[in-house]
């Protein structure tokens, strides 16, 4: 039996990695995505308008891994989502509610010290591509 290849996966139209990370890894049917924040990437600014806007933008950019890897955001399985203040978190339900349909993805929400740049939300998720 092989082991499958790890395959990184990128997207002019989400933030590329700043460090020694991918944006995203495919190996197998499994994709995952490096936490994303709010950050426009043409700009490398954070979306204005606060949490709301933070939390849209950041799920805008894991669509784009995942359409650059050939999935969309219907095969996210499970997410894990990271804020700076858990006060925000029916504001940032509200928006993360459009992006998925049921059966919903998994999801863990934490409360965190700090998020990078100082971010308001950061998201990650793993999807399943289909056969």
């Amino acid at each position: 039996m092989t082991n499958p290849k790890k395959e990184q996966i990128s997207s002019d139209k989400a933030p590329q990695a700043l460090g020694p990370y991918s944006a995203g890894i495919r190996i197998g049917n499994l994709i995952f995505t490096a936490g994303q924040l709010g950050i426009i990437p043409s700009t490398g600014e954070f979306a204005p308008g606060g949490i709301e806007a933070e939390t849209r933008q950041a799920l805008e950019n894991i669509n784009a891994i995942l359409v650059a890897a050939g999935a969309s955001m219907s095969q996210v399985v499970k997410t894990t989502v990271f804020l700076r203040d858990m006060n925000d978190f029916s504001r940032m339900n509200n928006v993360y509610a459009d992006f998925f349909t049921a059966p919903f993805p998994a999801r863990s929400t934490v409360q965190v010290a700090a998020l990078p740049k100082g971010g308001a939300v950061e998201i990650e998720v793993v999807a399943v591509l289909h056969d």
